[in-house]
This record gives structure tokens, C-alpha cells and sequence, in this order.
């Protein structure tokens, strides 16, 4: 009888001295970084996590975002991994554009495997934008424009060529007809520089992101002339029309979502995961994500890790097809 106390006891302790092992206070200092300039989906993508944590009382002191803009993401990752690998409170938004530019190698030595993949708390999907005052009406007519004379429409976006934002017009372009290095495109770093130049009308058409045009469209300054989904969008959005329906079959989903670094602990890892985990179920997170035009989508640990190498793969897959990756 005292023997089988005894063993009980001891798993018990042992039990105890496990789940010790595994659990982690909230970090005493919580930072997101914006691979970015303010005013794009990474800035966004950050401030729903700041707003969202302190609403849903996972944290209690204001969450810091911080700005460090270069190559579409690559200055974050290849920071926060040779720098900053074990700050627990520390996470960096990435997006789909992150993903393929990992796909093509843009973050230099580092890859996939290099961080530690924590959430995924919506989606976005391609678009492309002209201003209100455009002489185009719908996709047809702007990507006719572009057929007739490819060097009278310039297209901007918050990266290079070979990224996301150039992706979705060489999609479009191909789709239509249109050599897509014969495109007259412009790069700029982040999604808020974009649309600048487009209501300065220095440039005549953006391709971006939806959730980046919602406070544009709202202001009745842009016209947003398909959005790059599988459907149309619910809400305030379902009278943008999608470019399948314009005959363009060209979708782009954009994940937004967050990673840790390498050297961050289990313990610290899984407070995060289950602090997304609780984040993600209230009604106050879904409010502020919809208010900033994402779409549910709820990934975590491993099943994001396997997503996201997933995705890299294919889109590295997409990228040969333009000659842009080996």
C-alpha cells in the first residue's frame, strides 16, 4: 500500500515537474516587428496583434511594434536569426510574399527551416487598384490598355520584381496576352508607398493586397477593379468583382501570420501558441480583423510549419515557370 503511495506520489511530482518544464509566464516585454515602412500589410498584420493581445487580456503591458524595412522581409529574418534568435517576446509578421521570396532565395543563406513558425490569424487576397478618376472600368479594360501599348501603363508596388505584387500582374498579364517583361513596373518598399504615387498619379494602377485598399475605398479615392479570390468577399466588399469572373482565372490568397526565433524555448513557444490559440476565439480579435479586411484563417505550430514549407515549395514551383527560381 505505502509503495503504490509512494509510486503515485512520485509520478505526480514527476507530472508536476513536467508541465513546470512547459509552461511560461507572458514575457515581461512583447515586441512585433514590421518587415516594413508604416502603412502596408505587415504594419497592419502587427498592429492586429498589438490592438488584439491587450483586448483579449493575453498581455497586460501595450505591445511595441517596431518598423525594419528591407527586401520585402528579408532585413527582419535574417536579423531576428543572426541577432535576436532567443527573444521570447519578440514575433515578426511575414506574409505570402515572404514565403515566395523564400521560395526564390531573397533571404540570402537562410531558409525555411531557419525560424520557428508560430500563427496564422487570417488571409488577405490579391488585388489591383487604379484611382477613382481612371479611365478604366473593369480587369478587360485595363488589361486591353496594357495590350495595346504595355509602356503607357505603369504599375506600381511594394516590391520588386519576381515578388508577390509582380507575380499578380504577370499572371494577369500572361493571361491576357502580354509579355510580362514588357510590364512598366515599379517597386517600392512596402504597400503604403504604392498608393501615394498612385492618388499622386505618378503611376497609373497598384497591385496589392484588399485589406491595404479598405481605408482607400472607404474614402472613395481608389477603385479597386478585381480582387484575386476564389469567390467575392462578404461585407462591404462583395461588389468588387473577382478576376475569374472577368475571365482571368488568377487567384492569390495572402497569409498573414507570425514567426519566433530559432533560439526561442519550447516553454516560451507554447505560451505563445496558446495565447493565439485563446486570442483568435473572441469576438474582440475577430472584430479587429475584420476591420481591417482579412479572412479567417486560424493556423498554429506545427500545422502552420507544414502549411508554410508546403507553400514554399509550390511557389517556388510557379516562380520557375517565369524563369525566376532554379
Amino acid at each position: 500500500m505505502k509503495k503504490t503511495i509512494r509510486t503515485a506520489l512520485a509520478s505526480t511530482l514527476l507530472c508536476l515537474a513536467t508541465q513546470a518544464t512547459f509552461a511560461a509566464d507572458a514575457p515581461s516585454r512583447t515586441e512585433c516587428i514590421a518587415p516594413a515602412k508604416p502603412g502596408g500589410g505587415f504594419d497592419l498584420t502587427c498592429k492586429l496583434l498589438q490592438v488584439s493581445l491587450q483586448e483579449t487580456q493575453q498581455i497586460t503591458t501595450p505591445m511595441r511594434v517596431t518598423y525594419m524595412p528591407g527586401g520585402v522581409g528579408a532585413v527582419a529574418y535574417n536579423a531576428i536569426i543572426a541577432q535576436r534568435p532567443a527573444e521570447a517576446g519578440t514575433v515578426v509578421a511575414f506574409s505570402g510574399g515572404s514565403l515566395l521570396n523564400l521560395s526564390q532565395g531573397k533571404f540570402g543563406r537562410y531558409s525555411v527551416d531557419d525560424v520557428k513558425w508560430l500563427a496564422a490569424v487570417g488571409t488577405d487576397y490579391g488585388m489591383i487598384a487604379v484611382r477613382a478618376d481612371a479611365p478604366w472600368k473593369n480587369l478587360k479594360e485595363l488589361m486591353d490598355a496594357m495590350k495595346a501599348d504595355p509602356t503607357k501603363v505603369v504599375v506600381g508596388a511594394g516590391a520588386s520584381i519576381g515578388s508577390q505584387d509582380w507575380m499578380k500582374t504577370a499572371l494577369l498579364a500572361r493571361e491576357a496576352g502580354i509579355d510580362p517583361r514588357k510590364m512598366r513596373y515599379v517597386a517600392f518598399e512596402g504597400g503604403g508607398e504604392p498608393v501615394t504615387a498612385l492618388l499622386g498619379n505618378h503611376i497609373q494602377v497598384v497591385s496589392g493586397d484588399m485589406s491595404e485598399m479598405v481605408p482607400h475605398l472607404k474614402a472613395g479615392k481608389l477603385r479597386v477593379l478585381a480582387v484575386m479570390s476564389d469567390k467575392r468577399l462578404p461585407g462591404e466588399l462583395n461588389s468588387v468583382p473577382t478576376a475569374k469572373e472577368q475571365g482571368f482565372n488568377v487567384e492569390w490568397p495572402v497569409i498573414r501570420g507570425y514567426y519566433l526565433g530559432p533560439k526561442v524555448s519550447d516553454a516560451d513557444y507554447q505560451w505563445w501558441e496558446s495565447a493565439f490559440k485563446q486570442m483568435v476565439a473572441t469576438d474582440a480579435f475577430k472584430k479587429q480583423r475584420d476591420m481591417r479586411g482579412l479572412f479567417e484563417f486560424n493556423l498554429f505550430g506545427a500545422e502552420l510549419d507544414a502549411y508554410v514549407k508546403k507553400q514554399v515549395a509550390d511557389y517556388r514551383e510557379q516562380a520557375k515557370s517565369f524563369g525566376l527560381a532554379k
